[in-house]
């Protein structure tokens, strides 16, 4: 089957975040086993969410990992001019939801897989596709602990985020959690018998914007847009009735942080002053949403000397969103960022990749698995 084809079946599974993903994954394994390529099902803690591991070529020996996600973000904003969840075709573009983000990697490397398969791999290409990105990264942590059971301790991970077929050197680390402030309802004339929640939630607030103003005074990193770790209020939710007494505050928080800084510590100020309200008898609850560490890949690193090659074009020094690189880094395997499509046209209606796009990507997979054969 061509890119083409293959990515009109993809997006026609509506294999958005969070949700089962039985249907694509199935798909995928008998592709995949149809040109006897061996193909693990990896089951998430969740119970209806798969990752999915294959090896083309030897297993006793490193090789590299091509990494991509299955889900995709909801398609329920209005402006989509045809359904999300079918390809559609027009003057060399292709919409629908997860052409670029990320379903159009995942229809390059399975385009290249037939002839992955036949060619003579000294050094395995691994595929390693994973669910619930898009929420925070949840999925492909469970399958990087599976990997020393997998594979041979690769030579690194290419995460297929859409960079125009660019490599990318770094990104910023993430951390997320949600604050949940019950207080004590009543009547609002009588503040004295209640726990006003949003009242006490504001301190935390102050907290966080006073810690947002600190970061953005460094340290700096000057290859990121701002060059500094940053922490944001989200979302903010409370309340029934101006004459009621708010009992229940939620509010949403999410900081970003430079290389060789713990997004999860950044927000601990903020989980601090959180839990601080309960000495003054409000119920606190803090859920971290997630959490995936920072990109930091050297110039010189032979991963990105190998992506300059394959591309034909120096590596950029960093981009402002987050990926999975960070996490196959953290267990020890150099990662990049390198697929096809514009991370500009992600989560928005008519998202779209070029048919030229999708072959450019197709053509350096099976470049490297040339690579892989000398």
């Amino acid at each position: 089957m061509k890119a083409k084809e293959i990515l009109e079946t993809l997006v026609s599974f509506p294999s958005v975040v969070g949700t089962p993903n039985a249907g694509i994954l199935a798909w995928i394994r008998d592709y995949l086993q149809s040109h006897g390529i061996g193909v693990t099902i990896l089951p998430g803690p969740e119970g209806d969410r798969s990752n999915l591991f294959a090896t083309i070529g030897p297993r006793d020996v490193s090789g590299y990992i091509l990494s991509g996600h299955m889900d995709v973000v909801p398609a329920a904003e209005s402006g989509w001019t045809s359904d999300p969840f079918q390809l559609r075709a027009e003057a060399g573009r292709l919409y629908g939801r997860g052409a670029t983000d990320m379903k159009g990697f995942l229809a390059a490397c399975l385009a290249a897989a037939p002839r992955l398969a036949k060619a003579p791999l000294r050094r395995p290409i691994h595929f390693a596709f994973s669910y619930d990105e898009e929420a925070g990264c949840r999925g492909v942590p469970h399958m990087i602990a599976r990997l020393p059971e997998l594979c041979k301790t690769p030579l690194g991970a290419v995460i297929g985020e859409p960079s125009g077929m660019r490599a990318i050197r770094a990104h910023k680390g993430k951390a997320a959690a949600r604050l949940t402030v019950n207080g004590r309802s009543g009547h609002s004339s009588r503040p004295d018998q209640g726990l006003n929640a949003i009242h006490a939630i504001a301190g935390v607030l102050a907290q966080a914007a006073t810690e947002a103003d600190r970061l953005a005074r460094g340290p700096f990193e000057y290859v990121f847009e701002p060059p500094y770790s940053s922490l944001q209020i989200g979302t903010l939710r409370g309340g029934q009735a101006v004459n009621i007494i708010p009992d229940s505050c939620e509010a949403e928080f999410e900081a970003r942080a430079i290389s060789g800084v713990d997004p999860v510590v950044l927000l601990a100020p903020v989980r601090a002053a959180a839990e601080a309200l309960t000495e003054h008898g409000y119920k606190v609850e803090w859920q971290e949403l997630s959490a995936y560490p920072a990109l930091s890949l050297a110039a010189d690193a032979p991963l990105a000397r190998l992506f300059a090659d394959l591309t034909g074009c120096e590596p950029l020094a960093a981009v402002s969103f987050g990926t999975e690189a960070g996490l196959f880094q953290r267990a020890g395997i150099d990662a990049i960022i390198c697929g096809p499509g514009d991370i500009g046209r992600a989560h928005k209606p008519d998202e779209f990749i070029c048919a030229d796009e999708l072959f450019a990507c197709q053509a350096v997979i099976e470049a490297l698995g040339a690579r892989c054969s000398a």
